[in-house]
């Protein structure tokens, strides 16, 4: 197929070129992180599973049978509350469910979507490529290939399923780090979190399940949607923005109008009408880059390897049998979120940061719970 063999042969200076090409609008607060809050060697970074007992909060979280992940990019809570050009987006978070103090853990964007599966960075402070071997590309040249555990291995291990639903990918499990090109990489390994867990990288049949978004229209129909998802729009409809789609106001409307499509499709299948409890997460990787206002929480440090700040983002959760209507103050970030679905399904065993109850992270049971 003549797209393995253009990809095969691109250049490493090209694919250079693309990261910073196509990182318009990602910030980058890396300088926050050249000290670490651990005493090993950055090199040597290393997340451990935590296993504690589940607080009230998390047993207050009821079972799920879906959660559907939309991740949108890079825009800060201000731009998007209150902005007519995203109408959908606002009146979704009226009618349902928004988390008002919710952060990112970090810049750039990769890492963030680490985090939501694996409860931590992994020591990630930039958007290399998951298969990069070069340590000139990786910043203090952690590897971005992960071997600990993740939220795909506890979902396995209780018999539910999952799977990544990406815009522009070109075939199921595809390996590549951009598409179609890297001047116009609508597809982005650094938004696809799942190819950073060697489980995933190694295993064809774990790969199959990163699918394009057009296969979400197949699973509702046919009543073969996972227990957990990911939705993944492409760089010109996640609000992050392309050489050929660098209006922020545009990418704003365009991403709006797809969560809006999305979520039509999936509140109009026939499991949002079941007796399950179902949700719909609306959720952005990280701000825009500002550097005023707080920009974490949840055990933030601006010298932490895992968790020196974000930014300010929105976090909408939208569900078919949960409150309504409801405003949550309380401080969230994404191992938050890891923390919440973990629990609606029943695990719990809380990944590594998202087990950090010391440092206020803690479930969105008051959007979750009815």
């Amino acid at each position: 197929m003549s797209i393995r063999q253009t990809h095969k042969t691109i250049s490493l200076a090209l694919a250079v070129l693309s990261l910073g090409l196509t990182s318009i609008g990602c910030s980058s607060k890396a300088q926050n992180s050249e000290k670490t809050d651990i005493q090993q060697p950055i090199t040597k970074l290393k997340a451990v599973a935590t296993t504690l007992a589940p607080t009230a909060q998390d047993l207050a979280v009821p079972k799920y049978k879906h959660i559907f992940v939309i991740i949108e990019e890079n825009k800060a809570y201000n731009q998007i509350i209150g902005n007519p050009n995203a109408p959908v987006i606002n009146q979704l978070g009226q009618t349902y469910g928004k988390a008002v103090n919710f952060f990112g853990e970090v810049h750039p964007s990769e890492a963030n979507y680490v985090a939501m599966l694996g409860g931590s960075t992994f020591g990630i402070h930039d958007d290399a490529p998951y298969n990069a071997k070069s340590s000139a590309l990786r910043k203090n040249g952690i590897d971005h290939t992960i071997s600990g555990r993740s939220l795909l291995d506890q979902l396995e291990e209780k018999g539910l399923t999952w799977k990544g639903y990406f815009q522009n990918i070109p075939y199921p499990g595809y390996k590549g780090t951009f598409y179609p090109s890297a001047l116009n990489a609508l597809y982005a390994s650094k938004h696809n979190g799942f190819l950073n867990f060697k489980k995933v990288q190694d295993d064809p049949n774990e790969l199959a399940k990163l699918v394009g978004i057009e296969q979400l229209t197949v699973d509702l129909k046919s009543d073969k949607v996972p227990n957990y998802s990911h939705i993944v729009f492409n760089q010109c409809n996640e609000m992050h923005g392309l050489l050929k789609c660098p209006n922020t106001q545009k990418l704003i409307r365009t991403g709006d109008a797809m969560v809006g499509k999305v979520v039509n499709q999936i509140t109009s299948s026939s499991l949002w009408s079941s007796p399950d409890n179902n949700a719909i997460v609306v959720t952005w990787d990280e701000d825009n880059g500002s550097t005023t206002g707080t920009q974490g929480c949840c055990g933030y440090n601006t010298k932490s390897t895992a968790n020196f700040g974000g930014g300010h983002i929105l976090t909408i959760v939208i569900t078919n049998h949960g409150p309504h209507s409801r405003v949550d103050n309380t401080p969230y970030n994404h191992y938050s979120l890891l923390r919440t679905t973990e629990d609606a399904f029943g695990i719990h065993e809380h990944l590594n940061y998202g087990g950090d109850i010391n440092n206020g992270v803690k479930p969105l049971t008051p959007l979750f719970a009815k």
